[in-house]
């Protein structure tokens, strides 16, 4: 039984594809959610209308996570609003597509910047600001297990997310806070058609013929999220439909 109700929650990049479908989601559940948005105000506070009009409770905060400053008033906002918060799930994410020895020193910057050092940031005020048997959710992608060219830098920025996850959840066991990794697969998103991917060939590598829906993402980081899943910890949850 998902046991989140009242828990409060914070999801960056809360007014993307999946970022979006999570807050419905966990506001659902019960959560108080707060959808912290990079640029997009107006698609932030559409997500917590949506979560008002179903009689949940939200709020739309913004922050360049990739400015330590900017996270710690992420936080400090979070606090001041609704309370300490108990969930912490990091879906703000960019890639640039192209060959390694084709990307330059901004492109670089600009994908590490915010799926790395952004994820690291928020990665560091969880783990001070957390409640004790609080939940942290960092997201990869399929991508790091079975990669594809062109995307160098996508991939190497997931893969240490993936290892510094691992290493936080060995450090925070002794508070019953659990970090883990949600992978999605080729997933329905903006981000996912100006990829470039053949969405048709990827639905063809997985065994129910489709790609994921923002939705599939969401049902499972609401079961990582949960009471249900206190015994796992520093695990990475493939979310790809067979396809990885």
């Amino acid at each position: 039984m998902n046991t989140i109700s009242g828990k409060i929650a914070i999801i960056t990049g809360g007014s993307g594809g999946i970022g979006s479908a999570v807050c419905l989601k966990l506001a659902e559940l019960g959560a108080k959610v707060v959808v912290h948005y990079g640029g997009s105000k107006d698609a932030a506070e559409k997500v917590v209308s949506k979560i008002k009009e179903q009689n949940g409770e939200a709020i739309a905060l913004q922050a360049n996570l990739s400015v330590s400053t900017d996270v710690v008033k992420l936080f400090e906002q979070t606090e001041q609003q609704l309370g300490k918060p108990d969930i912490v799930v990091n879906f703000a994410g960019t890639g640039d597509v192209g060959k390694l020895a084709e990307m330059d020193e901004a492109a670089f910057d600009k994908v590490f910047g915010l799926n790395t050092k952004g994820t690291f940031f928020c990665m560091k005020e969880a783990a001070k600001r957390l409640k004790d048997n609080g939940r942290i959710v960092t997201v990869s992608s399929g991508l790091v297990v079975r990669p594809q060219p062109g995307f160098s830098l996508y991939i190497g920025s997931k893969a240490a997310v993936e290892s510094m996850s691992k290493v936080l959840a060995m450090e925070l066991g002794d508070r019953n806070i659990t970090v883990n990794v949600v992978s999605p697969g080729p997933t329905e998103t903006e981000m996912y058609a100006n990829s470039g991917d053949d969405a048709q060939a990827a639905a063809a590598q997985s065994p129910f013929n489709r790609i994921g829906q923002p939705k599939d993402i969401a049902d499972v980081v609401a079961f990582v999220v949960s009471d249900d899943c206190r015994w796992m910890t520093g695990h990475v949850f493939q979310v790809g439909g067979g396809y990885v």
